[in-house]
């Protein structure tokens, strides 16, 4: 599987930016597409996960509400769409793909097989 990521920017706090990650290869209906972050100094943070069988999202409390992970099945695309942006949201974001994860691994990097170069998001104050 390879993933291809795009649309990372720079934006003023409280602006949008719209994250694709767009899939290739051999994907599985059993498989779960996510965004992590890092930041400098900084361990990669899970930032939303979407189950592909269910539709199932899955969010980290600190982006919960401003940001909407969905998936485009005719363009095996997953998006990652970021509103209300604040400067500590500034970070490369990657996104993962995971075969048979189970609810509970579905945070751990580590639990993810393939991942996409990263794309810089950088909010300004």
């Amino acid at each position: 599987v390879q993933l291809q990521a795009s649309g990372g920017g720079l934006v003023q706090a409280g602006g949008s930016l719209r994250l694709s990650c767009a899939a290739s290869g051999r994907t599985s209906s059993d498989a779960t597409t996510g965004w992590f972050r890092q930041s400098a100094g900084k361990e990669r943070e899970f930032v939303a996960a979407l189950r592909r069988s269910t539709a199932t999202t899955y969010y980290a409390d600190s982006v919960k509400g401003r940001f909407t992970i969905s998936r485009d099945n005719a363009k095996n695309t997953v998006h990652l769409q970021m509103n209300s942006l604040k400067p500590e949201d500034t970070a490369v974001y990657y996104c993962a793909y995971g075969r048979g994860l189970i609810t509970s691994s579905i945070r751990s990097p580590e639990r993810y097989g393939y991942w996409g170069q990263g794309t810089q998001v950088t909010v300004s104050s």
